[in-house]
């Protein structure tokens, strides 16, 4: 994997810093691929992460919403008293973090089949959305009043 310096820029930008932030956080994450998962856009401000957790139970994954991440830790004990022969379904402690975009929140989770499901949704304050303003005649009343004031 590549490694990128962001020191030449960190001088001479100014607020770019959860850029930065991101783009290094990206790098570290790209190291770990565990547990496997998927991102998908549902429709224009809906979207599901898709975790496969095979082997780990809804009590052993914690989902942790704060600002722009969401967090999801899984942690099992191994006190099962098997002899595997093979063992192939990695049941390993894991810590996955997703940022997330402003006004993205986390909607809900659902565990199926080992297969955990984090929907998203995109909720824009409407003081934040575009809105159209009306364009109103001008009112040619008041000019006619003036003129006749200053005309007396």
């Amino acid at each position: 994997m590549r490694t990128y310096d962001f020191a030449p820029l960190w001088r001479s930008t100014i607020g770019f810093d959860r850029l930065f932030d991101l783009a290094e956080t990206a790098q570290r994450a790209s190291e770990d691929n565990y547990p496997p998962y998927n991102i998908e856009r549902l429709a224009d401000d809906r979207y599901q992460i898709s975790l496969a957790v095979a082997g780990f139970a809804p009590e052993d994954i914690e989902i942790t919403a704060e600002q722009n991440v969401v967090t999801v830790e899984g942690s099992k004990s191994d006190k099962t008293e098997r002899d595997f022969l093979y063992r192939g379904i990695s049941t390993r402690s894991f810590k996955r973090q997703f940022s997330l975009a402003e006004y993205v929140e986390v909607k809900s989770a659902a565990f199926d089949n080992g297969l955990l499901t984090i929907e998203l949704v995109r909720e824009i304050p409407e003081a934040m959305k575009p809105r159209r303003i009306a364009i109103g005649d001008a009112s040619t009343g008041n000019v006619r009043r003036l003129e006749a004031k200053a005309a007396a």
